[in-house]
């Protein structure tokens, strides 16, 4: 197991702590598997809308996070014997780790029901590379390079005039500070569980089997969050639709595919490439929830997509040195 605990602030240093290099490089090893995740994910407050009326918004999040996580636990290799195998320090990461899961449905859902499902995404998204950069600089853990700053600089300006374009232009509701603030939340959750992720990967363990304890462990910290608010919706027909969709596709399929790019792509990076999530959460939002974006907000989504792509497309080997 390397001794290098520290976080490597390139998209390639990841598999470097982590295990031997493999002979695929470029996008598919990294970049391709977490934007596939970042589209599925960006379905998830529109989804979860579509829950009953009544359902409460963090039990519908925490019942998904239940499916999805025990379905990550049963069929991740090792996962039973993880725990047992750390040092103390990776079982407080763990732990940590753990904690951070659990809080993100319990804040993002009910942002969404709150802020609605464009603005409490691109709040809780376009937070979390900023919280994962600084989390990573205040623990010692990376130093963010000149494209990582840049690439996140323009994705949280778009994210930013994405939120904000309908009250820029006189059209939007007032702000709902909770619902903001629940979204902040989420980000950090976020931003925590992806650089815990990150971490324990690096240090030679596989990535299905440390996101299979997460999501595990966090499953079981929300399930009685779920069975207190059961009520009628969860068993009902769209109740149990909306469950299974949020738990064996947007969890369960997702962060395999997270926990797949995590091997080659920096925590840091990784959560910059999925604000993919806000662009495909505010089409969403205006196709099938009649929600109305103006055009200083697509202009957002522009401005989004260019910091996205500067880290999703490989740099020649002749220019890294010149963008870091």
């Amino acid at each position: 197991m390397p001794n290098d605990t520290s976080f490597p602030s390139s998209s390639s240093g990841l598999a470097a702590a982590a295990a031997p290099r493999p002979r695929r490089t470029g996008p598919l090893a990294g970049p391709v598997p977490i934007l596939t995740a970042a589209v599925l994910w960006g379905t998830t407050g529109t989804a979860s809308s579509l829950a009953p009326a009544g359902a409460p918004a963090a039990a519908v999040g925490a019942a998904g996070l239940v499916l999805g996580g025990l379905l990550l636990f049963l069929t991740a290799p090792g996962a039973r014997t993880l725990p047992r195998t750390c040092t103390g320090g990776e079982r407080r990461l763990l732990a940590l780790g753990v904690l951070a899961v659990a809080g993100y449905p319990l804040t993002f859902y009910p942002a969404v029901a709150r802020t609605g499902v464009a603005a409490a995404t691109v709040i809780a998204l376009g937070g979390a590379p900023v919280l994962a950069g600084l989390l990573g600089l205040l623990t010692g853990r990376s130093r963010p390079t000149g494209r990582w700053a840049a690439a996140t600089t323009a994705a949280v300006l778009g994210c930013a005039v994405l939120v904000l374009g309908p009250e820029l232009t006189g059209d939007g509701a007032p702000v709902d500070v909770p619902g903001v603030l629940l979204a902040g939340l989420a980000g950090l959750s976020y931003a925590g569980y992806a650089l815990v992720g990150g971490e324990l990967i690096a240090r030679g363990h596989r990535s299905d089997t440390v996101m299979g304890v997460l999501f595990g462990g966090a499953a079981l910290l929300v399930l009685p969050v779920v069975l207190w608010n059961a009520g009628s919706w969860l068993p009902s027909v769209r109740g149990a639709l909306v469950v299974v969709y949020l738990g064996a596709v947007t969890t369960f399929l997702c962060y395999r595919l997270f926990g797949h790019g995590l091997r080659r792509t920096a925590a840091q990076i990784a959560t910059t490439l999925t604000l993919a999530e806000p662009a495909v959460a505010a089409v969403l939002g205006v196709a099938s929830l009649g929600e109305r974006l103006p055009a200083a907000s697509w202009c957002g989504l522009g401005v989004l997509a260019l910091g996205i792509v500067l880290l999703a497309v490989p740099v020649p080997s002749r220019f890294r040195g010149r963008v870091g």
